[in-house]
């Protein structure tokens, strides 16, 4: 086989049977239409199927065809992970395929599956994955920001004051940031991202692959102030340009960390300065010590 040429799949025609195995399965994030023919495949014939909304997955396969017939159809999601995983891990060990499919995206990418990866690995089945979908690489293909570096954080979390300081760790990471929100605290995130990131490009992606998909895109206050007043619905994705290579003189420094001192501890605001200046956080973790020092 040459470089570019695809590989022929087993699952592809002659009625061969599907590999033992656990299989990933990235499902739609809008689109019917996004998900992949080897998706369908697997759909179509694995002995087991699992989902972590049956009702979803069964509208998704009625809209491809694709009958169910009499073939298990489990229900398998952080709640009750405890009770489904050990009739999964049963059919794995009996030698039969078992598909798994996330409500939307790329399972274990914020979609459960992790502890049944980790539990199908652990009993030495194989563990398979039919890429497709995912929210986080469609929010970086059109936010228009670099993408040969990029973290994905999941969730900034709920309350103001946790969220700020989750900011403040990621503010000095040399690469692109993104970030789910809910349409509900999407104001207050940006707020606080305009305080802890500071002045960078990002991107807020709504409803992408949807009908009503919106791209908003310019410096993060921007961002803040639009969306301030604004009631939004629909699944987000921000998406925030890395820390910019500024460097800060020791005047600016002192102002910066005076002001962070105020309500935060040294560790913290040495690491929110540091990300808002570009500035190494031991030099400015040294540097706010000995300002508490002289106080």
């Amino acid at each position: 086989m040459t470089i570019g040429e695809a590989e022929p799949d087993a699952d592809l025609g002659g009625g061969r049977p599907l590999e033992a195995g656990l299989h990933f399965i990235a499902t739609p994030i809008g689109a019917a239409r996004d998900i992949t023919l080897r998706a369908l495949d697997i759909l179509r014939t694995a002995d087991v199927l699992a989902a972590e909304d049956t009702r979803t997955l069964r509208h998704l396969m009625e809209i491809h065809g694709i009958p169910l017939g009499s073939r298990p159809l489990v229900a398998y999601h952080d709640h009750n992970g405890g009770v489904a995983r050990p009739r999964l891990l049963r059919a794995l060990a009996e030698g039969r395929s078992v598909a798994y499919a996330s409500e939307a995206g790329t399972p274990l990418v914020a979609d459960p599956g992790f502890q049944l990866a980790r539990a199908a690995i652990a009993e030495g089945h194989r563990v398979l994955a039919a890429p497709g979908p995912s929210a986080v690489l469609a929010a970086l293909t059109v936010s228009g920001l670099p993408t040969d570096r990029f973290l994905f954080a999941g969730f900034p979390p709920a309350t103001a004051s946790a969220r700020r300081k989750f900011l403040a760790e990621l503010a000095a990471v040399p690469a692109t940031l993104v970030f789910y929100e809910s349409p509900r605290r999407v104001s207050r995130t940006l707020e606080d991202m305009a305080l802890e990131l500071g002045n960078r490009e990002a991107a807020v992606c709504r409803e992408l692959t949807k009908r009503f998909e919106e791209v908003s895109r310019g410096p993060v206050p921007d961002l803040a102030e639009a969306f301030r007043d604004r009631s939004v619905k629909g699944e987000i994705v921000i998406v925030v340009d890395r820390a910019p290579p500024v460097k800060a003189g020791a005047e600016e420094l002192e102002v910066a960390l005076s002001e962070a001192l105020e309500t935060m501890s040294v560790k913290e605001a040495a690491a929110a300065v540091a990300g808002r200046l570009g500035l190494a956080r031991r030099d400015v973790y040294q540097a706010a010590l000995r300002l508490t020092e002289e106080r």
